[in-house]
């Protein structure tokens, strides 16, 4: 009726079975999700371990004066979660997804400062990378205001040749000057009175 066609009983018996592939797929995607499910149980708990080292480093972090804007702390959520600490030093958790691993980024590549399963280690080793970190920049602060002295002491050195110079230029110039018309003026006075 309505021009469907009857299904015959072979069609129905094989579509009641379910055929090896039908099976092997059905069970792929049973073992995909459940794969997945251990890869988020994973990433939450190493997400955890992160966000405690995150709160055990937060009395070092306040210890930090305001104006000291080298640090920018926090936790990136991706496919490896990682607790950043600067620009271009972070943690991340082991293979093993038990050990911490304090990594920076250096131009040559990845440097693994400290490793350890455990916090203490590895805030040591922050604080140790943190106070480094600020005498550098403490260094480099002094060293630029000494350049800049030094840079300010030669600036003014070259302004006051410079006006020198310019002073001595135009006292040759109004010289020349005096010089052409004081010529000038006899040459138009001798001519007057050899007429």
């Amino acid at each position: 009726m309505w021009g469907r066609k009857r299904k015959t009983a072979a069609e129905a018996a094989s579509e009641a079975e379910p055929t090896a592939l039908k099976q092997a797929v059905r069970q792929a995607r049973i073992e995909t999700a459940e794969r997945t499910s251990v890869v988020v149980e994973l990433r939450d708990a190493e997400l955890a371990r992160l966000e405690m080292l995150n709160e055990t480093l937060d009395p070092l972090f306040t210890e930090i004066p305001a104006d000291v804007d080298l640090f920018d702390r926090g936790i990136s959520r991706g496919d490896q979660p990682r607790l950043w600490i600067d620009v271009v030093a972070h943690v991340v958790m082991g293979r093993d997804k038990r050990e911490y691993r304090f990594v920076q980024d250096t131009r040559y590549g990845r440097k693994v400062l400290a490793e350890s399963p455990e916090i203490e280690k590895i805030v040591s080793a922050i604080t140790h990378y943190v106070a480094a970190r600020m005498v550098e920049r403490s260094r480099a602060l002094s060293e630029d205001s000494a350049t800049q002295a030094v840079e300010l002491r030669n600036d003014m050195q070259f302004v006051l040749r410079r006006r020198r110079w310019r002073m001595v230029r135009a006292f040759l110039f109004g010289l020349i000057i005096g010089c052409v018309s004081l010529f000038a003026a006899l040459w138009i006075v001798a001519s007057r009175i050899a007429k």
